[in-house]
């Protein structure tokens, strides 16, 4: 059983002994911190703060406890209950609240939950924040507000259709040209929000046949809910045996999508950020981010259409960054994390899957025939486990030497570029796990998976 305190939240298990699992206790306390946190900022007003979950079955235990204890500190809530993560952060800024806690533990198993931290512009707490949070928890350095004072808790369902409504005003969503495509789409949404906010989304852009797999929000997760190739055979069959002309597939927050072709292939997780950057960049010039892991083919697609491309270090706060930095029109994670600003900095399969549908309703092309116009690369993920007392930040400053005749970047462990091959590798530390984690990316499966041995026996030699 697990419990995980980082700077962007907290998560764990269910279950358990407080400070070892994700208890009642535990919930209460990073609560209350995070609580004091947002009352400092706004030391001059009543604060709200915003809650939703995805449907899992301890959601509504954990965010009982939540909206309590922000009653107890005097701060309002307003619950959403169901809502995905990108709309709890749309809803942050548009009820003018002073935070938001988004109650899901993302791809993870059942088991888990966690706690999302937002600041006022529904954006995930950086990293100052994040620390400061963990040090008033660690203390438990808050208190509670008298009887007079407690905090009120109201409700609201309307903020789907808010979503929703914002999405089908942007100028480059096409609800004709989607409706006049006559789409056939299968979703795969693992019983949980998706499953109630798509089916929605999709009849609005006019499409009239959905095939719905899993879209019951029961928490109970019908297979591993992190959307990755070997966990979605069964849509993959569903899109084929159906004729389906695209799949979508969205992890339990809906804040990543993955994308099935009418043949049943995977379009690839790295890809859909490309192909929805493609689409925006030939209507709107302009810059992309993503993070130092994610495929090379967005740098491609983005030169091609005079603009530029910046890499960021990995986390949804540090591309968001960048992006602001750079005034990216786009950008995101290759994990199927779109972030388009024009609706909201966040990582949003909604938007993604409303962009993708006008992408290639207007392309005139089949999915698969789509997915053949961009670059082909291909990534190997690795790890190495580490022993307790190895100096990882010493093992990457001799990587870095011994590369050092090549393009380097060192915001976020340790990236090199052989661009005469067109290859690149990532290794990292992880933050939360004794790990060093070696991404590569090449034009083969063969290469990518050599360039990564070749690093791998790097490490170590080090070691």
């Amino acid at each position: 059983m697990t419990l995980i305190k980082s700077i962007s939240g907290i998560r764990g298990t269910i279950g358990g002994k407080p400070g070892d699992n994700l208890s009642p206790i535990d919930i209460v306390k990073f609560t209350s911190a995070f609580g004091k946190l947002i009352q400092q900022d706004h030391k001059d007003k009543t604060c709200t703060i915003v809650v939703g979950r995805d449907a899992r079955i301890s959601g509504a235990m954990v965010s009982d406890l939540i909206t309590a204890t922000l009653s107890g500190l005097g701060i309002n809530t307003l619950n959403l209950g169901y809502s995905t993560t990108p709309t709890v952060e749309m809803a942050v800024t548009e009820t003018k609240a002073q935070g938001g806690i988004i109650i899901t533990a993302s791809h993870n198993p059942g088991q888990w939950n966690a706690l999302k931290l937002l600041n006022h512009k529904g954006e995930f707490i950086n990293d100052k924040e994040g620390k400061e949070v963990l040090t008033i928890a660690e203390n438990e350095d808050f208190e509670y507000a008298a009887v007079d004072k407690l905090g009120k808790i109201e409700t609201s369902d309307a903020m789907d259709d808010m979503h929703i409504e914002k999405i089908l005003a942007l100028p480059l969503v096409d609800i004709k040209a989607i409706q006049a495509s006559d789409f056939k789409i299968a979703i795969d949404c693992v019983n949980s929000v998706g499953g109630i906010i798509i089916p929605k989304l999709l009849k609005k852009l006019g499409v009239k046949n959905v095939i719905e797999l899993y879209c019951t929000p029961n928490g109970i997760f019908p297979h591993n809910p992190e959307p990755l190739p070997e966990n979605l055979t069964e849509i993959s069959s569903c899109v084929k045996k159906e004729k389906a002309d695209v799949g979508f597939v969205v992890d339990p927050d809906v804040d990543r999508l993955a994308i099935i072709n009418e043949d049943g292939s995977m379009f690839g997780e790295e890809y859909t950020l490309v192909a929805v950057a493609d689409y925006i960049l030939a209507n709107k010039k302009g810059n992309t981010v993503s993070n130092l892991s994610s495929t090379r083919a967005l740098k491609d697609v983005t030169e091609k259409h005079g603009g530029k491309y910046q890499a960021s270090a990995v986390g949804e706060v540090n591309v968001v960054t960048r992006m602001k930095d750079t005034d990216a029109v786009i950008g995101g994670e290759g994990n199927g994390g779109i972030i388009y600003p024009e609706l909201h900095y966040g990582r949003d399969a909604l938007v993604g899957i409303a962009l993708f549908l006008t992408h290639l309703a207007k392309s005139g092309k089949k999915c698969s025939e789509l997915r053949k116009t961009y670059p082909e690369y291909h990534m190997s993920k690795n790890k190495i486990e580490l022993q307790a007392g190895i100096d990882v930040d010493k093992i990457l400053e001799k990587i870095k030497d011994k590369f050092k005749s090549f393009p380097i970047n060192d915001s976020d462990g340790v990236r090199i570029d052989f661009e005469e091959q067109k290859e690149w590798v990532h290794m990292r530390k992880s933050n939360t796990e004794p790990i060093i984690r070696v991404y590569t990316e090449s034009g083969t499966a063969s290469s990518a998976k050599s360039l990564a041995e070749r690093m791998l026996a790097e490490i170590k030699s080090m070691i």
